[in-house]
């Protein structure tokens, strides 16, 4: 059983609940998700079944996608509606107008103070430890990128906003540094993840989902194969000898290649494919396409490395 289920987690749940959940109905010991979705929040969480958890480092780097309501005009400890309430103020003169002036200023390239109900660590210890502590902790400022940050629509104090950001962006954060700007301060009233990477809203499964399956025998139509998921990634296929020169960690070069990618760059992850067209590795790229190229195709030349072994390969 390995691949990737694209799970949409309920309220309430922490994702450690949902992969322990999956642990016990799919009765696997290898699993793990690719990025922790706060428990009030909603939507995608992938997660990684057998030999796909050794691929789970390559999709918590990817780009992430949110619909979120802002209520406006309520401050609190946590910057979402989990904590306490700090501060309430009116909002009577923050227009739909305002608002769209203000998102202006957190598009692209912007830096991010951390908040301290996270597990981002400094000196060692997870923030929210600190936090439950009632001790404040200086944080240094992250650099995030707000790729889109759309109005949606303004009701009351409530704003519904749809974000798409890099890793490592606090909604919750953004919310409150919005609501800083806007005046009356705001915080993160609820929160869908719409899409992280490859996994989208509209194909997600529910948990009851799964166990039905897992009831009717049909469970392996739910699971994505890791060569789907990663379908953006360049692919290559290798002999025979090539597969078992990876297997023991040496480099290959042409003459271990059934067929190269068509565009590879130097350090890029390419999926390694065997003359059956199993997905059999992970490499990495140890000169680009043009490189290679303008080489004359050397022959001798190592092109590719190991990076992750999927499947055992045996020697004849």
């Amino acid at each position: 059983m390995d691949g990737f289920l694209n799970i949409n987690k309920p309220a309430g749940w922490t994702s450690h609940d949902v992969v322990a959940r999956l642990r016990s109905v799919l009765k696997i010991q290898k699993i793990g998700h690719t990025g922790t979705l706060d428990p009030a929040a909603t939507g995608v969480l992938p997660i990684c079944l057998g030999k796909a958890t050794k691929l789970a480092r390559f999709l918590t780097e990817t780009d992430k996608e949110y619909r979120a309501v802002m209520r406006l005009g309520e401050t609190t400890d946590t910057q979402d509606a989990t904590g306490k309430v700090l501060s309430r103020r009116a909002v009577e003169d923050v227009t739909e107008g305002r608002v769209r002036e203000a998102l202006v200023a957190f598009r692209g390239a912007i830096r991010q103070v951390p908040p301290m109900y996270s597990a981002v660590k400094v000196n060692g210890q997870p923030l929210y430890k600190a936090a439950r502590a009632g001790r404040e902790v200086d944080r240094l400022p992250r650099t995030i990128v707000i790729h889109r940050l759309d109005l949606l629509r303004m009701e009351g104090r409530d704003v519904t906003l749809e974000v798409a950001c890099s890793k490592g962006t606090y909604i919750r954060t953004l919310c409150a540094d919005i609501g800083e700007r806007l005046g009356p301060g705001a915080h993160l009233h609820r929160l869908e993840r719409t899409r992280s990477g490859p996994f989208r809203i509209e194909d997600a499964v529910m948990l009851s989902e799964v166990e039905a399956a897992v009831r009717e025998g049909r469970i392996r139509e739910r699971i994505l194969p890791a060569g789907e998921v990663l379908k953006e990634f360049p692919s290559m296929s290798v002999t025979g000898h090539g597969a078992r020169l990876l297997m023991h960690g040496a480099p290959i070069g042409l003459q271990a290649v059934g067929r190269l990618p068509k565009e590879f760059k130097t350090g890029q992850p390419v999926l390694v494919y065997n003359a059956s067209g199993d997905l059999i590795a992970l490499a990495e790229a140890l000169v680009g396409r043009p490189e290679t190229a303008e080489s004359g195709w050397d022959r001798k030349r190592d092109l590719f490395k190991l990076d992750k072994l999927l499947v055992p390969v045996k020697d004849p």
